[in-house]
């Protein structure tokens, strides 16, 4: 991408961000089977690149040629590159959400240690099946959907950690619930997200898990002292 289009991304105008939208969102969305089956191969030809050359090789001439399609055919449901590695993006953000979603749902009943432990465990194990692509799509995330995107995505997350403490409000010592799951979700992103994008070959995985859920446990259930005063 271009410097004149990377400043779109962040300008302030509206005019400005409009056309930045416009080459980052899809022309249509495929309605029937052979159109889906269409955007499926062109997504998946966005992926393979991405992950095995980086996202300075992909053209939409490439992506039309590796998914087996026309470029016109390629051009009827995306305007630009950007668009097609924004949709591999939200979709695989999506999954991200949605995998939490399912865990606050499944955990709904379970001690509060155990839902830490699996949560962790799940996120941990949901970033590292395809580290490469997630390393990726975490680098052009800001050119590409801006940091808008980034705040919707740690919203939801947020949001969906929040309702979970207030099932187990009794036990857990911050009072900002809010907070609380801010730093939560913060904290163990922004470990996961290291391991991932640093490819730390020392890290066990297991282990790390182990090291992230005792230290929210202990953020959330241990008594620390000063930690009133600290707040004050």
């Amino acid at each position: 991408m271009v410097l004149y289009e990377q400043l779109l991304i962040f300008s302030d105008s509206p005019e400005d961000k409009m056309v930045a939208t416009q080459r980052v969102n899809p022309r249509k969305q495929p309605r029937q089977q052979r159109a889906q089956e269409t955007v499926r191969a062109i997504m998946q030809a966005t992926a393979h690149i991405l992950i095995h050359e980086g996202y300075e090789k992909v053209t939409t001439n490439r992506l039309a040629e590796l998914a087996g399609v026309s470029i016109g055919s390629l051009y009827q449901y995306f305007p630009s590159k950007e668009a097609v590695v924004a949709a591999v993006l939200d979709e695989h953000a999506d999954q991200q959400i949605q995998l939490l979603a399912q865990s606050t749902v499944d955990l709904r009943d379970a001690p509060l240690e155990d839902s830490v432990r699996t949560y962790v465990h799940a996120q941990l194990e949901a970033h590292m099946m395809e580290p490469q692509l997630h390393r990726v799509l975490c680098e052009q995330l800001p050119r590409i959907r801006g940091f808008e995107r980034i705040q919707e995505i740690n919203a939801q997350a947020t949001a969906m950690v929040r309702a979970f403490f207030e099932l187990h409000r009794a036990r857990i010592k911050p009072q900002n619930l809010e907070l609380a799951a801010y730093v939560c979700v913060h904290a163990v992103e922004s470990v996961t997200h290291a391991a991932v994008l640093e490819r730390e070959k020392t890290i066990h995985v297991k282990e790390l898990a182990e090291e992230m859920t005792q230290m929210v446990l202990r953020y959330l259930l241990d008594d620390q002292p000063g930690r009133g005063a600290a707040a004050q």
